[in-house]
């Protein structure tokens, strides 16, 4: 997965499989911190999940992460003391109105870490600081992922991204 020079606000990169996709989010689960929030954006089958689970990974958690589609929202605590995973899934949000009703505010603005996916469908809802990944799907095995932060934390989020994965070769070519 060639990494893409960018500025410290972005990187992009495209992954080859799904191990590829799930290791990125392993190294990123493990640079969030609580109160972060993970924005992702991508069409059905563009690897939103599977990038979720490899942050839960990287954060200790040892359940099964699902596409909480249905519920909305899945809680996962990691094995060691650290921040909850909170999976949330708009997909099924047709007005932004909902997300009162959901309390997605409470999840986005507390101590855990969030995790949206379909986060498009509430851009206005998100916050102004926060860590927004596209990802678009190439071939049946391949992605692109573009990490944009927003706010100085973020970007500090995304050059220690960019530095682990460089020091790691992950898919370097």
């Amino acid at each position: 997965m060639p990494l893409t020079p960018n500025n410290a606000e972005s990187i992009e990169l495209v992954t080859h499989s799904a191990q590829e996709t799930f290791d990125i989010g392993t190294r990123l689960g493990a640079l969030l911190a609580p109160g972060d929030t993970v924005c992702l954006e991508g069409d059905l089958g563009s690897g939103k999940t599977c990038l979720t689970q490899g942050i839960g990974h990287g954060m200790g958690v040892n359940d099964v992460i699902t596409s909480p589609t249905f519920v909305l929202i899945n809680e996962y605590t990691p094995s060691q003391r650290g921040a909850r995973l909170y999976h949330v899934d708009l997909y099924r949000i047709e007005h932004e109105d909902d997300l009162v009703t959901l309390g997605l505010e409470d999840y986005i603005y507390g101590n855990g870490i969030t995790v949206i996916e379909w986060a498009e469908r509430a851009r206005d809802y998100m916050p102004r600081a926060r860590l927004w990944v596209t990802l678009t799907y190439l071939d049946p095995h391949s992605r692109r992922l573009r990490f944009e932060a927003t706010g100085a934390h973020y970007q500090e989020v995304v050059r220690a991204l960019r530095d682990a994965l460089a020091n790691d070769a992950i898919g370097m070519e």
